[in-house]
């Protein structure tokens, strides 16, 4: 461990003014730290529940919904029924989109 030179960043002395420096450093890291935790517990419990949802969705015939969007704004909604349903109206949409022939506007933005 020689070879590697000490830049002596990371290391507080044992002073007063390095002691409080730290506690200071410490306060205003933890609240980001613990929320990069719960953050991260959370995005693993959803990685790990979202298969699930997805597959009982499908399997148990949720009714789905097809919609349509003019860049971020809806544009167009209706249910598809189930997983087989669902994906074939998306087909049948936009072919029906290619060919020049928009649904008609269901979703009104008030803005």
């Amino acid at each position: 461990m020689d070879s590697v030179p000490d830049l002596g960043i990371g290391h507080l002395g044992d002073d007063p003014v390095s002691a409080v420096i730290g506690i200071v450093l410490l306060v205003i890291a933890l609240p980001f730290v613990v929320l990069a935790l719960v953050a991260g517990v959370e995005f693993l419990l959803v990685l790990v529940v979202l298969p699930f949802a997805v597959l009982g969705r499908a399997l148990f015939g949720r009714h789905w919904t097809v919609e349509v969007r003019r860049g971020w704004r809806p544009y167009w909604e209706t249910l598809a029924g189930d997983w087989q349903e669902s994906g074939l109206r998306i087909h049948a949409t936009a072919d029906a989109i290619r060919r020049g022939e928009l649904p008609p506007a269901t979703l009104v933005d008030g803005g």
